[in-house]
């Protein structure tokens, strides 16, 4: 049976046309979140729902000052306004006019994740269109390497066995993107691990390059390692060493489409956090828990009873 086709009043074919935005801007910093299959969604609503409420309890300070400062002109403007006005009395609103006036406030100030001065919000969903695959961009106060590994601490901490999420399974920090070619991954190193190699009196240390390819074939692998060693070690004037098992910082690089993005890593990402698996990170908990209550511990009183 031939496909069903459908024709405009002139007897043409209709063309659909969709636009998607399933890639990463340059210079782009957020958060990857690897989630269960036909999940992405669901998992975008939970790991948002927990984003928002570490926004807020990290950045407050942050936050209340860029809103401060967003509001000074506006009333300055306002107050201007009103003395200057040659208008008359403000207009007595009716019930309807006041509860919509008091509705539209509360949206105003309905989420404190926005960047006021640029109108933007500080967490957003970029919809990349991919299998198990979501990226929450993020904006200033936010640094996503730091911001992640406190979340993942406060997940791991092993009094709390409530379990936040379903689908979502891995986070993976974004400090900074480029495009994807050598000369924007040399701009991109120059951003991003000066301040973790390169700091003036810093000890040398042991570091890996970890790189993920997600339909990504612009690059050879191997070279673009090659090039984050010479620059870490400033082509072996830094007593910094590879070493790919027992780091202690860790570049790594998730590598989407024509998108490069990069973080650093310290080495409890290895030892301590799963490599940021959400969902081990939980299984671990209720294993040492189990552990706990199968094997008590019997103090030298307890035991001479």
């Amino acid at each position: 049976m031939a496909k069903r086709t459908r024709t405009d009043s002139k007897g043409g074919i209709i063309k659909r046309y969709k636009v998607v935005r399933s890639t990463l801007d340059p210079n782009t910093s957020g958060i990857y979140i690897s989630c269960t299959r036909t999940k992405e969604k669901a998992a975008a609503s939970e790991i948002l729902s927990i984003l928002e409420e570490k926004v807020e309890e990290y950045y407050a300070d942050e936050l209340n000052v860029m809103n401060a400062s967003s509001l000074e002109e506006p009333d300055s403007a306002d107050s201007t306004t009103g003395e200057n006005s040659s208008q008359g009395p403000k207009k007595e609103l009716s019930i309807e006019e006041e509860v919509q006036q008091e509705l539209e406030e509360l949206k105003s100030h309905k989420s404190t994740l926005v960047d006021t001065k640029r109108n933007k919000p500080i967490l957003e969903q970029i919809d990349l269109q991919a299998e198990c695959l979501v990226f929450i961009k993020t904006r200033k106060p936010i640094v996503p390497e730091k911001f992640v590994h406190r979340i993942i601490k406060d997940l791991a901490d092993p009094n709390d066995l409530k379990k936040r999420t379903r689908f979502v399974q891995k986070l993976t920090p974004v400090t900074d993107s480029s495009h994807a070619s050598m000369e924007e991954l040399a701009k991109l190193c120059e951003r991003v691990l000066p301040q973790h190699f390169h700091e003036e009196g810093s000890e040398p240390v042991k570091f890996a390059v970890e790189i993920n390819k997600r339909n990504f074939n612009t690059m050879d692998k191997m070279e673009m390692i090659k090039y984050i060693a010479g620059f870490v070690g400033k082509q072996g004037s830094l007593n910094h060493t590879v070493d790919l098992k027992n780091y202690d910082k860790l570049v790594l690089l998730q590598c989407f489409k024509n998108n490069i993005g990069m973080c650093v890593v310290n080495k409890d990402y290895r030892t301590d956090y799963k490599k940021y698996n959400v969902q081990e990170i939980f299984e671990q908990k209720h294993k040492n828990k189990d552990t706990d209550i199968t094997n008590p511990v019997i103090t030298p009183a307890e035991s001479s009873l």
